[in-house]
Formats: structure tokens, C-alpha cells, sequence
């Protein structure tokens, strides 16, 4: 059996789930709209590992989700990450954060565009087809009115995650679908890890970083 331990963190949902062959069978995340990743991630590795009664030493990689997303949530799951596969010796597996979003999306004939909140009216989005091969890079882009113009006349374009409430007051067009309430998790990452676990599509642990798409910007405080 090839167990793998996946670790979503880059929004506000903490998430983190134990694979069996590619299968989620346990599941712990804090989907809700505030950062609790600092405080719940350890937990949360812990209590996969509990239930599934197995033994930390009988994983045999670990997955985070990439990015892009949260910079803060994202160092906090790729260390966690690599600390764990330092310590075990097994592998590192890598899956693009918008990639996992998109896997919550089930239409046969349909345009798949997951899409996280940036700052103002920026979002970080990708776009795939129903079978989730990506037909256009991921992207920083500021919306309006034309956004996605030419993939929503072909057809319907299904929209998923924390940018679709800014997305669905620019965006007027019938065949726009928007779902809301979504972020990642990483019960969407168990197949994908898996794929990639067996062709040994891994990353060199020492060097990775995460995808953060754009530079970290500060906010200075206003109190003084």
C-alpha cells in the first residue's frame, strides 16, 4: 500500500489528508475564512495519522500544494512539508494550487476556470478543459467586464473559488457559471499525488520553493 500525506495551505482552508492508492480515506481541514494554519497543521498531521492507525514512519511521500496562493500559509505548508521528508527520507510531490481547485469542477462539456482572490480586483487563475488539462497558464491578472470573453462565447465556463465574488459582479454573460464557497483541499490532491508519486515526478527537497506567482508584498500597519 502507498500511503501519502497531502497538505493544502494556500488559503484560509488548513488542510491535510491521508491517501491510500490514490484514494482520500481520512480528511482534517478548517474551511472557513480565517488563517489558522500556525496553530492547526501539526494537529492535523497528527490526527490523519491517528485515525488511519499508521505510523508516521509508514508514509512513503508527502504532497503540498504549490501555489500560488497565501505567501504566508504557503511557507507554513512547504516547511512542514520538507521537514517531513527530511526527517523520513521519501520524496517530495508538488501540485500546482489552481490544479487542485479545478478538481472540484465534474461537467463533461465544460470550460474550468479556478480562480483565487488577489488584491483588489486581481486574481491569480488558470484554465482547463473538462478533463483537466490546463489550456491556458496560470496568470495574475486584474478582471473586467471581457475577462474570459473568448472561452465563455465558446461554451460554459464553469468558475471555482475564493475569486469568484469579485469575479460574478464583472462578469455577465449566460454561459458564465459561478461556484461559490470554495477553496482547496486536499482531498482533491490524493489522485493527483498518486499519479505523480508513480512516474517519480518529485521534487529536489533542498531547493524547492513555493510557486508564489508574484513577489511578497508587505503591508505596513497603521498603528503606531
Amino acid at each position: 500500500m502507498t500511503y501519502i500525506l497531502n497538505i493544502e495551505t494556500a488559503t484560509t482552508n488548513c488542510s491535510v489528508s491521508l491517501s491510500k492508492e490514490g484514494e482520500t480515506f481520512v480528511l482534517k481541514e478548517d474551511y472557513n475564512n480565517n488563517y489558522s494554519h500556525a496553530e492547526r497543521l501539526h494537529v492535523y498531521i497528527d490526527e490523519v495519522l491517528k485515525e488511519a492507525n499508521i505510523s508516521i514512519k509508514d508514509l512513503h511521500a508527502v504532497a503540498i500544494s504549490k501555489g500560488p496562493g497565501s505567501y504566508t500559509g504557503l511557507r507554513i505548508g512547504v516547511s512542514a512539508a520538507k521537514g517531513l521528508c527530511y526527517a523520513l527520507n521519501i520524496p517530495l510531490i508538488a501540485i500546482p494550487t489552481l490544479e487542485v481547485l479545478a478538481q472540484q469542477i465534474n461537467e463533461k462539456h465544460a470550460v474550468i476556470v479556478p480562480m483565487l482572490d488577489a488584491r483588489r480586483m486581481e486574481v491569480y487563475s488558470a484554465v482547463f478543459d473538462a478533463n483537466y488539462n490546463q489550456i491556458r497558464e496560470t496568470q495574475a491578472e486584474i478582471l473586467d467586464e471581457s475577462s474570459f470573453k473568448a472561452y465563455l462565447d465558446a461554451g460554459n465556463v464553469f468558475f471555482i473559488g475564493s475569486g469568484v465574488e469579485k469575479t460574478k459582479h464583472l462578469i455577465n454573460h449566460s454561459n458564465a457559471v459561478f461556484i461559490e464557497d470554495k477553496l482547496p483541499s486536499a482531498n482533491d490532491m490524493s489522485k493527483l499525488a498518486f499519479e505523480k508519486y508513480k512516474k517519480s515526478d518529485i521534487e529536489d527537497v533542498a531547493y524547492f520553493e513555493p510557486y508564489y506567482l508574484k513577489d511578497f508584498i508587505a503591508i505596513k500597519s497603521k498603528k503606531i
